[in-house]
């Protein structure tokens, strides 16, 4: 039996699009659906109160009453609900590394000078073992293409095999995008600027996916915008993105640079960042 995918769940209005999301991931990779819900209980722990002011209570009814709206809308699904006496960020840290991917409701869109990346979404992307991806509730409507930003100076193999698999299951065109000029924190995301030989190293980063994935399409992309730019704005037509991420240095506010901290605000589609191996 396979990893599960796991859903940070949580009170807000983007949990369940997430959820929904992960139970037609789940469905479309015969995987469980693991949905954990952290919260962080009293100490010493409180009296006994009231079922409508007891947290635990009301925790325990949003996963129940998820759990219930997964399995009438997606028939065959099997999901499991857990609730973690513990803070967030390691209770899904720790989820996360038993599972096939961790999938989290984004907090919603900002303009280009407000990003809206909580902490609690910055410290599971950087710090993440396996693919994390953010989910907006208002993503547009799913299609089978996917979308990959490709460096060219130093290629992230581990998330084109995740796009180049995405896009073999969804019956997608795999869309490689290389765009503009690095700066600190794009390389794992987007490559050097458009050079002669640019081309052909992009061919060369993709020619083992394609030989492995044979019946994937492949449409390669060149944009001249810089990599937070160009990624972003090739994103739109695609069901699902994806971006590679080195590893984060330690710190109490991890840098994830910007390619991702755009495209996890402002792409139109479900963003997957994958950690290099």
């Amino acid at each position: 039996m396979g990893a599960p995918i796991t859903v940070g769940v949580d009170g807000f209005a983007e949990s369940p699009p997430a959820a929904h999301w992960a139970a037609r991931e789940a469905l479309l990779r015969d995987l469980r659906l693991r949905l954990i819900h952290a919260w962080n209980p009293p100490s010493p722990p409180a009296p006994a109160l009231p079922h409508e002011d007891d947290q635990s209570y009301w925790s325990q009814r949003l996963l129940t009453d998820l759990v219930g709206e997964l399995r009438d809308t997606h028939p065959g699904l099997r999901v499991s609900a857990e609730l973690v006496p513990r803070e967030t960020v390691p209770a899904l840290l720790d989820a996360a590394r038993d599972a096939e991917m961790l999938v989290l409701g984004s907090r919603g869109r900002g303009t280009p000078g407000g990003f809206l990346l909580g902490s609690t979404g910055r410290q599971i992307l950087a710090h993440g073992v396996h693919p994390v991806i953010m989910v907006h509730a208002d993503d547009k409507p799913l299609t089978a293409d996917v979308a990959v930003g490709v460096s060219l100076r130093r290629p992230n193999e581990e998330a084109l095999r995740f796009a180049f698999d995405a896009a073999a299951r969804r019956g997608g065109v795999l869309r490689a995008v290389h765009a503009g000029t690095n700066g600190p924190g794009d390389e794992a995301a987007a490559g050097d600027e458009e050079e002669p030989g640019a081309e052909g190293a992009l061919d060369a980063a993709l020619r083992p996916w394609r030989e492995r994935y044979p019946g994937v399409p492949v449409a390669e992309a060149f944009t001249a915008e810089r990599p937070a730019l160009g990624v972003v704005h090739t994103a739109p037509g695609s069901g699902l993105l994806v971006l590679g991420r080195d590893e984060t240095e330690p710190g109490p506010v991890p840098h994830l640079g910007s390619v991702i901290h755009a495209a996890v605000h402002h792409a139109p589609c479900p963003v997957a960042v994958v950690p290099r191996g």
